[in-house]
């Protein structure tokens, strides 16, 4: 059976970004670059891996540096092209014409209600959902977190959430799944619970900030009251649909940093500049000499 695909993605990206300041204080932290490359070119790049077209980015008052960082540099390619310079390092952030899309999240009412403010542009399509806080690095073909997603849910359809394997002593910190069924990296979700005591975690394996939902999610953001926090939580609305429409998880097959915090941010600079050819050399030698 054909699955309709998944050409559109939502990137929630209105967050203060608090736990960054002063850093955040005038600059989106989606715009906080690991290594030379900004967060949210890192989500970007990934979902055009996976085949997506239309990027939404829900936004909040002074995130318009992200829009403008996929926008033609009209001055800076000029000077560069006058003076000889390589353009092509430009090329992940241009974006065709029509291609990226923002709406504004006013309130901050949780990441349920950031996605439900995208609902006139998702329509009647499943879409996919990118945390630009999560970084996710594919490992040994290099495939990228929503490739392998894209590629399971061609299989399946339905809605597919991301998940890796965490020590269980670790599980209380984060969302967890209820499994069924397990097939290859392919998982069935017949629950989730977020942050449960070790002792009662149904597995180990933790939800990651990838999501491949189909738009019937929307019909129940519209109608969900406020859950943890006093918000109106995606988890909890994708709870509401596991029984009525297929739910799997996929183990993704690479790395996750959590770049929303400041030890994970300084963790992913140093693990992917590590694994850079201009500069892997360089920076091993440096830490060995702090560390010395």
């Amino acid at each position: 059976m054909a699955h309709k695909p998944i050409k559109k993605a939502v990137f929630p990206v209105a967050g203060l970004g608090t736990r960054f300041l002063p850093a955040t204080k005038a600059i989106p932290k989606e715009m906080l670059a690991i290594v030379d490359r900004p967060l949210i070119q890192y989500a970007v790049d990934e979902a055009r891996e996976a085949g997506i077209e239309q990027m939404i980015f829900v936004t909040g008052r002074g995130k318009t540096a992200i829009v403008e960082h996929f926008d033609v540099a009209f001055e800076l390619e000029q000077t560069m092209e006058e003076r000889g310079k390589d353009l092509s390092i430009l090329d992940s952030t241009r974006a065709t014409p029509g291609d990226i899309i923002t709406v504004r999240q006013q309130v901050p009412l949780g990441l349920g209600h950031a996605i439900w403010c995208a609902r006139a542009i998702v329509g009647d399509d499943p879409f996919a959902i990118f945390l630009p806080d999560e970084l996710m690095i594919g490992k040994q073909d290099g495939t990228g977190c929503m490739k392998q997603m894209v590629d399971a849910y061609d299989q399946v359809g339905g809605n597919l959430i991301s998940v890796l394997e965490v020590p269980h002593e670790s599980v209380s910190a984060y969302g967890v799944i209820e499994p069924g069924a397990e097939d290859g990296i392919l998982t069935e979700v017949k629950g989730l619970v977020e942050k449960p005591p070790v002792a009662e975690a149904p597995s180990n394996k933790i939800i990651s900030g990838r999501y491949i939902l189909q738009p019937e999610v929307m019909r129940v953001l519209e109608t969900q009251g406020k859950g943890a926090g006093g918000e109106i939580q995606l988890t909890d609305a994708m709870a509401r649909m596991i029984g009525n429409q297929a739910f799997h998880a996929v183990t993704f097959d690479g790395a996750r940093y959590d770049c929303g915090s400041k030890t994970g941010f300084v963790e992913a600079t140093l693990a992917l500049a590590l694994e850079r050819e201009d500069m892997g050399e360089e920076v091993r030698a440096m830490a060995r000499r702090l560390l010395g």
